[in-house]
C-alpha cells in the first residue's frame, strides 16, 4: 500500500509521497503519470487511498473510441480503499461518521441533491452530476479517478463502509457492477409488481454485471437462464446461481424450456449487443419487463416489433447508475455472498498503477471479467 504522510493547513493536505494518478490523453495515447502534492479538500470531502480499482468495461469501450469522453481524464469508477483525511464531519450512507482508516467504497456519482432531478429520486441524472472516472480533469479535482494512488471524494457522494474479510476484488466492483446489478433486478421487481422468488429471469450477456445479476437473482430464489455466445463464460454463469446457459443461436427457445416457461416475466440485457437486446425483448411472455442496462454506447439500428410489445403489455425500461441505497445494499450483498458465489475469482490479473495501459489492453480481450489495478 502507498505510505501517506499528511500535513494540514486549514483544509490543504499535503502528502508524502505525492499521490500519483495515470492520466489518458485520448484515444491511442499512452497513459502519463501526474503527480498531485497537495490537495485543498472542503469540508464535506473525504482524501481515501486507493487499495485496489478494477477496468470496468466503459473504461475499455472509452480508451477504444466507442464512446467520447473529454481529455485529459483519470479513468477509474470501482475501487475500494481506505479513509486518510475527513475534510470535516462526514458520515456514510449509513449514519456513521467517517474516521481515517475506514475501509469504504463509493458512489459513481456525486449529485447536488437539490435540482428538479435530484428532488424526483432521479440523482444519478442530476442536473449538475460529478463522475468519478468520467469527468474531465480541471484545477482542484485532479484526483478525481481510481486509477490513482488516492481518490478526492467530494461533498455528496454517497460512501458505504465494507469490512475487513472478503477480499478487495470482492469489493472493488461494488461501486459499478454490483449496485447497477442491484438497480436492474429493483426496476424489473417494480415493473412485474411481483417479487423475483420464483420467477424465470433470462439474463443476456454473462460478463461481470450479467454474472452479479444470476447471482443476485438466484440467491432470491428465482430460476435464471443466461445466454452468451462464450462457452467458458456461459461455464461460469452456472458457479454464479444460473439453472441454465445458452448460446446466442436458438436462444430464445432453449431458454424457455430450461426455465419452463411460455415466456419469461424478465430479461435482463446486459451486453449492449444488438442482438442481444433484440433476444432479450423477444424472450418476454405477456406482462413481461425488459431492463436494458448495456447499451451504454452507440450501437446498430434495432428491429423491434411493436405489436409485440403493445398485444403483450410488455414493458420496455432503462437503467443507468444507481441511487445511494443500491450500494449499500450491493455491499451488504456482496458481504454475505462471496463466500457462495466465486466472486474474487473473478479478477483474473493485478497490474501495478504503472502498467494501466497493459491492464487496459488485457480488459479489451475480454480474457476476464475484471483486470485489477493495485497502486
Amino acid at each position: 500500500m502507498h505510505t501517506t504522510l499528511t500535513a494540514h493547513v486549514g483544509s490543504d493536505v499535503l502528502i508524502k509521497p505525492s499521490p500519483v494518478a495515470m492520466v489518458w490523453q485520448g484515444v491511442g495515447l499512452p497513459h502519463q503519470a501526474m503527480a498531485v502534492p497537495g490537495v485543498t479538500l472542503g469540508a464535506g470531502d473525504v482524501l481515501v487511498e486507493v487499495e485496489l480499482a478494477t477496468v470496468c468495461g466503459s473504461d475499455v469501450h472509452t480508451v477504444l473510441g466507442h464512446r467520447n469522453a473529454t481529455t485529459p481524464l483519470v479513468f477509474g469508477h470501482e475501487q475500494v480503499g481506505r479513509v486518510v483525511v475527513v475534510g470535516g464531519p462526514v458520515t456514510a450512507v449509513d449514519g456513521t461518521v467517517l474516521v481515517a482508516g475506514m475501509r469504504v467504497v463509493w458512489s459513481v456519482i456525486v449529485s447536488c441533491g437539490s435540482c428538479d432531478r435530484c428532488v424526483a429520486g432521479l440523482e444519478q441524472k442530476c442536473r449538475r452530476l460529478a463522475k468519478y472516472g468520467h469527468d474531465r480533469v480541471h484545477r482542484g479535482w485532479e484526483l478525481s479517478g481510481g486509477f490513482a494512488t488516492h481518490v478526492e471524494v467530494l461533498e455528496g457522494t454517497p460512501i458505504v463502509i465494507v469490512g475487513e474479510t472478503p477480499p478487495a476484488e470482492v469489493f472493488a466492483p461494488a461501486s459499478c457492477a454490483t449496485a447497477t446489478a442491484i438497480a436492474a433486478l429493483d426496476a424489473a421487481v417494480e415493473s412485474t409488481a411481483r417479487p423475483l422468488a420464483g420467477q424465470a429471469v433470462f439474463v443476456t450477456g454473462a460478463g461481470m454485471l450479467g454474472l452479479t445479476v444470476a447471482a443476485i437473482a438466484a440467491d432470491a430464489g428465482a430460476r435464471v437462464v443466461v445466454c452468451d455466445p462464450d462457452p467458458g463464460r456461459r461455464a461460469l454463469s452456472l458457479q454464479f446461481g444460473a439453472i441454465a446457459a445458452v448460446d446466442s443461436a436458438d436462444a430464445i427457445s432453449a431458454a424457455k424450456l430450461a426455465a419452463e416457461v411460455d415466456g419469461f416475466p424478465i430479461a435482463i440485457e446486459m451486453s449492449g449487443a444488438g442482438s442481444a437486446v433484440e433476444a432479450a425483448i423477444g424472450s418476454l411472455g405477456v406482462g413481461g419487463a425488459a431492463i436494458l442496462v448495456g447499451s451504454v454506447f452507440p450501437g446498430v439500428p434495432l428491429t423491434i416489433d411493436a405489436e409485440q410489445i403493445v398485444r403483450n403489455l410488455l414493458q420496455v425500461r432503462g437503467v443507468h447508475n444507481y441511487r445511494a441505497e443500491h450500494l449499500s445494499r450491493a455491499v451488504d450483498f456482496l458481504t454475505g455472498a462471496w463466500r457462495r458465489h466465486p466472486f474474487a475469482e473473478l479478477v483474473g490479473a493485478t497490474f501495478p498503477l504503472a502498467d494501466v495501459d497493459a491492464a487496459l489492453d488485457l480488459a479489451a480481450s475480454g480474457a476476464h471479467p475484471r483486470v485489477a489495478l493495485r497502486p
